[in-house]
């Protein structure tokens, strides 16, 4: 009497087995689809490389103590252009760093912004470094080169950003940018040079 329960039982497992395949092969399938219409749609739309560039730079109440600390105030203009015609970016986190022989000397945050297609967006960004210390030949060369008038500092920004066609929204990517030699005038009788970046997404 228990060989019909025992027989029914093992076709059950086939047949268990087959549903199970069936949905995840249903599930790969949808997945391939859904990336093949994001790369086409990222074709047809071939969005250009964002341009970064350094506008304008300028340093305030430069003081560097006998003990090796840093107090200054630093202000930059930075112009971030969009060439994109159908692409526009969401800005949700950007910060903004200076440096100096790959030592960082103050970091600020920017408000978060959206910046649509063809747009140009200029960025006012001051930045504060407020008892520094430096270390190894950093403070040596600072006072060198503020002796000769000018200094030479890195600005690097990194943001999370999103991308934004019509309806459809990306996930956020961090976009890198790195502006560098940016040459600083002490006196403002010295015109600054704009300073194209580097941009990394």
């Amino acid at each position: 009497m228990d060989h019909p329960t025992s027989w029914s039982a093992q076709a059950a497992k086939p047949k268990r087995a087959n549903l199970l395949r069936y949905i995840a092969m249903l599930i790969l399938a949808l997945i391939i689809l859904v990336g093949i219409a994001v790369i086409i749609v990222w074709l047809v739309l071939k969005p250009k490389k964002l341009e970064y560039s350094v506008e304008n730079a300028a340093i305030h109440n430069f003081n560097l103590t006998d003990a090796n600390h840093l107090y200054a105030n630093f202000d930059f203009s930075i112009r971030s252009y969009n060439p994109n015609s159908r692409v526009s970016i969401y800005y949700d986190t950007v910060e903004v760093s200076v440096r100096y022989e790959d030592q960082t000397l103050a970091t600020n945050a920017v408000q978060p912004f959206f910046q649509s297609h063809k747009n140009v967006t200029r960025l006012h960004v001051g930045l504060t470094a407020q008892t520094v210390a430096l270390y190894e030949s950093v403070p040596k060369d600072l006072k060198l080169e503020k002796s000769s008038g000018d200094i030479e500092l890195d600005v690097l920004v990194r943001a999370r950003i999103r991308f934004k066609v019509g309806s459809w929204k990306s996930k956020h990517r961090v976009l890198r940018i790195f502006c560098s030699p940016v040459l600083v005038h002490f006196s403002k009788a010295k015109s600054f040079e704009r300073v194209s970046c580097e941009v990394e997404l």
